[in-house]
């Protein structure tokens, strides 16, 4: 592997952030929009991280499981498409949320409601985002990513389940710790 074939870590760079960009904690979780254990863990995700006093940020890497999860790759590129207008976390709420409707006229439809450009978040204006989301599918595999939610927190794979307790529990040890990963992305 060559220095710009590695991995860009967990975090990967410009990857969308849910709280304080400057949270001495990270989490990074490879998602899949179509997957209902992804579902079950956003609201334990964003309750963790609108608890957390500002210690805590959440980053979303793509792992679309495409073989068993037929829309996971569409949503994926409509969610960063709809980044690209400003509203990813707004549209990946409606999309998590919203699994039984995943296919081009409820992503129009899911955009429009949230006052975007429907038109713009499938075929191919969404394509153009096919890079990033083959970037973190092909980082997590390096991760050894296998399934979704997988989780790591400031660099180191959480292997508990996804509850509250158990999230917070995991934080206060990494974040007792000292231990930081940049607010840049950087590497791990």
């Amino acid at each position: 592997m060559t220095a710009t074939d590695q991995p860009t870590g967990p975090v990967g760079r410009g990857r969308h952030v849910y709280g304080d960009p400057d949270a001495p904690v990270t989490i990074v979780e490879f998602g899949d929009l179509e997957c209902p254990y992804c579902q079950a863990a956003a609201p334990i995700l964003r309750e963790l991280v609108d608890t957390s006093a500002g210690t805590v940020r959440l980053v979303f890497r793509h792992f679309p499981l495409f073989e068993v999860h037929p829309h996971a790759l569409t949503a994926a590129l409509a969610v960063e498409a709809a980044g690209d207008q400003g509203a990813f976390w707004p549209m990946f709420d409606r999309l998590v949320s919203g699994q039984d409707g995943l296919g081009d006229a409820q992503l129009r439809e899911a955009a429009d409601a949230l006052g975007l450009d429907g038109a713009r978040v499938v075929g191919d204006p969404a394509q153009r985002f096919g890079d990033r989301v083959e970037e973190d599918y092909a980082d997590g595999r390096a991760l050894d990513v296998r399934a979704t939610p997988t989780l790591f927190i400031d660099g180191e794979r959480y292997s508990g389940r996804v509850t509250l307790a158990a999230l917070r529990a995991a934080v206060a040890e990494v974040h007792g710790a000292g231990r930081r990963v940049p607010a840049t992305g950087a590497e791990l």
